[in-house]
């Protein structure tokens, strides 16, 4: 891998990881459109953390205060009924789906699942899902003629149900264009909570996976030596400074708006790669010469 497509794949990780469109997908497709060979997995993983990394210094205050809780928790029968101590048995209740898939589906996350059809069709199928759940969410909070507003859940409400739930939706992901944050973030809505709510436990539910995937990738890259390590280190920091960006961004941008530009962007991204394999334009295994 050469230092610029480093740079380019670093800021497309950046760009992508928190909105709903699939950075995976996209990593993919950057090296299938530009004839370079697939980055795979290991780098996707990898420089997921330096977008990980942007989430913990933004909320920051949240998990260090939700840390402290859950740790007091464990020997402070009173702090059991404290929300952030709760949140902390919640966080790690809802990673336990994509720990176990990540494991065991570990070879065909790095084989079949990067066919270029499959992620084709995950854009088009959870952008639909995304935007029935995204008018749902517009129908309760706006209401209508014959209908008033109706108030949806907060993080305050969220119980064991709703989180393994979120993280079955997570699970998800591992399959690219999908979108983990898509997937949490539509399981949410459809579960009746606030655009916001959803969004910020999808943020934080993706903490201990990324971060144990990409550590688990970096023992195996040590020890198989397949990853150029300067250019992947270089993505990596390049994604953590745009990654943060864009989570200032979007969280205020959920507040108001809606998902539909998203939602439009993922159906009109994969009909084209529908048609292009078709026509014989794009293979369906284009640069998966490294992955």
């Amino acid at each position: 891998m050469s230092w610029f497509e480093s740079l380019i794949l670093g800021l497309v990780q950046g760009l992508t990881e928190f909105l709903p469109v699939s950075s995976s997908a996209h990593l993919r497709l950057t090296a299938a459109f530009a004839g370079w060979e697939d980055p795979g997995a290991a780098f996707t993983a990898i420089t997921q953390i330096g977008t990980e990394t942007a989430v913990l210094i933004y909320f920051r205050k949240d998990i260090a205060r939700i840390i402290s809780a859950w740790f007091r928790s464990l020997t402070n029968k009173a702090m059991r009924s404290d929300h952030d101590a709760q949140m902390g048995w919640l966080v790690i209740i809802g990673s336990i789906p994509i720990g176990v898939l990540g494991v065991t589906l570990k070879d065909q996350i790095e084989g079949p699942f990067r066919d270029l059809r499959i992620t084709a069709t995950t854009l088009i199928v959870m952008g639909i899902i995304l935007g029935v759940a995204d008018r749902l969410a517009a129908r309760d909070e706006t209401g209508g003629k014959h209908r008033a507003a109706k108030e949806r859940k907060s993080l305050q409400e969220l119980s064991v149900k709703d989180g393994l739930i979120f993280g079955v939706c997570q699970a998800m992901a591992l399959v690219p264009g999908v979108s983990r944050s898509g997937a949490t973030i539509s399981g949410g809505l459809l579960m009746g909570y606030t655009r916001e709510a959803a969004a910020r436990y999808s943020f934080l539910l993706a903490i201990p996976a990324v971060l144990a995937s990409g550590a688990f990738e970096l023992k195996d890259a040590s020890e198989g030596g397949h990853v150029s390590w300067g250019p992947t280190v270089f993505a990596t920091i390049i994604a953590f400074v745009v990654g943060y960006a864009v989570i200032a961004w979007f969280m205020k941008f959920i507040t108001t708006k809606s998902f539909m530009p998203f939602v439009y962007y993922r159906i009109l991204l994969g009909i084209v790669i529908i048609v292009l394999v078709s026509m014989g334009a794009l293979s369906p295994h284009a640069a998966e010469s490294a992955g």
